[in-house]
C-alpha cells in the first residue's frame, strides 16, 4: 500500500505552518525528504518555510552540518497554494488546530487529492485517531504522528495506530521518523496516547500529597530532585514550567476520557489556582514566585544541632534498619534492645506505611516515634516523618541527627508512603498498566517517558532499580491505609514482582 519509506524520493506534505508544522517541515527536509507546505492563512506557509530555512541554516552556522548539507535541505522546502498542490505526496502530515471537525474536513479533502498509497498522518495530541479517520473511505492509511514542541529538540514522536490503521503504515512512519532524526514509539489509540498517559502519576500524586497537608510544594520538589529519584524537576516546578492553563485541562481530560479512572484523578487545587491566573513561570506566579523568569527560592533555615541521647531502630523492615544503622554509626548511641528504653527516640523505616501505624504495631508511644524513608538510600536529601503527636523537641533532635555530616533533611507530616515512595510507586504503576493494556511495548514506554517527559530513566527501568516487590509492598500498604483504588497494583507489576523478573519483561 505504501511506498518504500527509505526511498530518496519521498515527498512529505505538511498542512499547517504554525509552530508544530514548521518544525516538522524543518526536520523532514533535514532528513533528506522533499517537503511541500500549505496553510489556509495567507502568507503563513511562506513564513513557516522561511522560519524552517533559518533554523536549518543556523545548524550550519553552529557547525552541526556543512553549508552544503544545509543548502540542500533548504532546497527541499517548498510552498503550495492549496491542498491540491499536495497531490504528489507520499505522506501528508496534518498539523492544524485541535478541533475534530476541522481535521476531519482536511483529511476528507485530501482523500480526493492524493494517491491511494499516500499515508495520511495527524499530529494531534489529544484527539482520537480513530475518530479523525472515521469518515474516510480508506481509514487503514490514517495514523497519528504526534511530535512534541519544539519539534527539532524533542527527539521523540508517537506513532499512533487507530482501530483500522494498517501495520504497514505505522512501520513506514517509524522509518520516516528515524530519517528525520527522531525516535518513534508506537502506541494504540487511547486517551493521552503514551507520553501524556504515562505522565499522569507525577503531578496528580504531588497535588494529592499537598492537599493532605503532608508537605508543601517546595518540600515535594526538593525530595524528587535531591532525595533519590533524581528528577530534573519536581511536579510543581514542572507544572509551573508547562503552565497550569495547559496542564490542568490535560489532567481533567484524561481523567474523564478514561471514565474517571481513580489512578488519574486530579485535585481541586490545580483548578482553583488556574482560575486565579497562577499559571506559573509565564505569569510570574504559580506554585512559586518568579523574578526575571527565575524562581525565587527563600533561604532554608539552618538545621537544629542538639542530638538525641540514644535511638532505637525498628526491625520491621530489616533492610531499611541496616541502612539507617550504617548511616548513623558513630553519630549517636544505638539502643539495641528488643524494645526501646525510656530514654531512646524510636525510628522506623516503613514501606508504604506511616509512622503512626508503625508505632501502634509495636506498641510504642507515638510521641517519640519518627520514620525515615530508605527506599532510595540515604546519600541524598533525607525524609523525616513524624506522627500527629510527635514531640517537637524530639523531632528537632532527630532532624539534627539526620542532618549530621551536611545532609539536607525535609520534615513531613505523617503519610502512608512518605513522599517519594508514593509518587514513584504511582508513576511506575501507571506505566505498568499501560503495558498491561498492550497500549505500547515496555521498551517504548520507557523511551517515550525519557525523551518526552525528561525523566532520568524510564518508569519500568526505575521500578526495576527500586525493586518491583518493594513497590508492590508500598502500593498494597497504601491501598490498605486509604481504601482507594487509585493505588491498586497493576497486574503487570504484581505478576512480575511475584515471579522476580524485570518490569520490562514482555509477554511471550
Amino acid at each position: 500500500m505504501v511506498r518504500d519509506a527509505r526511498s530518496k524520493d519521498i515527498t512529505v506534505g505538511v498542512v499547517g505552518a504554525g509552530a508544530m508544522g514548521r518544525g516538522i517541515a524543518q526536520i523532514m527536509a533535514a532528513g533528506g525528504m522533499k517537503v511541500l507546505m500549505v496553510d489556509a492563512n495567507d502568507g503563513a506557509a511562506e513564513a513557516g518555510r522561511a522560519f524552517a530555512e533559518r533554523m536549518i541554516l543556523r545548524t550550519a552556522e553552529k557547525g552541526v552540518v556543512s553549508d552544503e548539507v544545509a543548502a540542500a535541505a533548504v532546497a527541499r522546502l517548498a510552498v503550495v497554494d492549496a491542498l491540491a498542490g499536495l497531490a504528489p505526496c507520499d505522506v501528508v502530515i496534518e498539523a492544524v488546530v485541535e478541533i475534530l471537525d476541522v481535521k476531519r474536513q482536511v483529511f476528507g479533502e485530501l482523500e480526493g487529492i492524493v494517491d491511494a498509497d499516500c499515508i495520511l498522518a495527524t499530529n494531534t495530541s489529544s484527539l482520537s485517531v480513530t475518530a479523525i479517520a472515521a469518515g474516510l473511505r480508506h481509514r487503514d492509511r490514517v495514523a497519528g504522528f504526534h511530535f512534541f514542541n519544539p519539534v527539532p529538540l524533542m527527539k521523540v514522536v508517537e506513532v499512533v495506530e487507530g482501530l483500522e490503521t494498517s501495520s504497514g503504515v505505522a512501520d513506514a512512519l517509524c522509518v520516516i521518523a528515524r530519517r528525520a532524526g527522531h525516535e518513534p514509539v508506537r502506541a494504540k489509540d487511547t486517551p493521552g496516547f503514551l507520553v501524556n498517559h504515562a505522565g499522569r502519576g507525577l503531578n496528580t500524586e504531588g497535588v494529592r500529597i499537598v492537599s493532605e497537608g503532608i508537605a508543601d510544594f517546595a518540600g515535594i520538589d526538593d525530595l524528587m530532585r535531591e532525595g533519590g529519584p533524581g528528577f530534573r524537576m519536581g511536579p510543581f516546578e514542572l507544572m509551573d514550567t508547562t503552565g497550569l492553563d495547559v496542564s490542568h485541562p490535560v489532567m481533567e481530560s484524561i481523567y474523564e476520557q478514561f471514565y474517571q479512572e481513580p489512578r488519574f484523578r486530579p485535585g481541586p487545587l490545580t483548578r482553583q489556582r488556574s482560575i486565579g491566573g497562577l499559571h506559573g513561570r509565564k505569569t510570574g506566579r504559580g506554585f512559586y514566585v518568579y523574578e526575571d523568569n527565575k524562581k525565587v527560592t527563600p533561604p532554608a533555615p539552618p538545621a537544629p544541632t542538639d542530638l538525641p541521647d540514644a535511638v532505637w531502630i525498628s526491625n520491621a523492615e530489616p533492610a531499611g534498619r541496616a541502612m539507617l544503622l550504617q548511616a548513623l554509626a558513630g553519630t549517636v548511641e544505638i539502643d539495641d534492645g528488643k524494645k526501646p528504653s525510656t530514654r531512646s527516640v524510636c525510628l522506623f523505616t516503613p514501606l508504604g506505611k506511616d509512622t503512626t501505624g508503625s508505632a501502634v504495631a509495636e506498641n510504642i508511644e507515638a510521641e517519640r516515634c519518627f520514620a525515615v524513608d530508605t527506599l532510595f538510600g540515604l546519600d541524598g536529601r533525607r525524609t523525616l516523618m513524624k506522627t500527629p503527636v510527635s514531640d517537637p523537641d524530639l523531632c528537632d533532635q532527630v532532624h539534627a541527627l539526620l542532618a549530621a555530616g551536611g545532609h539536607k533533611v525535609t520534615v513531613i507530616h505523617d503519610s502512608a508512603g512518605f513522599v517519594n515512595q508514593r509518587i514513584i510507586a504511582t508513576v511506575v504503576n501507571i506505566a505498568c498498566d499501560i503495558a498491561q493494556q498492550r497500549i505500547a511495548a515496555p521498551d517504548d514506554i520507557d523511551k517515550a517517558v525519557r525523551l518526552g517527559l525528561g525523566y532520568p530513566t524510564g518508569p519500568l527501568a526505575l521500578g526495576d532499580a527500586v525493586g518491583p516487590a518493594r513497590l508492590l509492598k508500598v502500593l498494597e500498604a497504601m491501598v490498605d491505609f486509604y481504601g482507594d483504588p487509585r493505588y491498586r497494583p497493576s497486574p503487570w507489576l504484581k505478576r512480575r514482582a511475584m515471579l522476580g523478573v524485570s518490569l520490562l519483561t514482555p509477554e511471550n
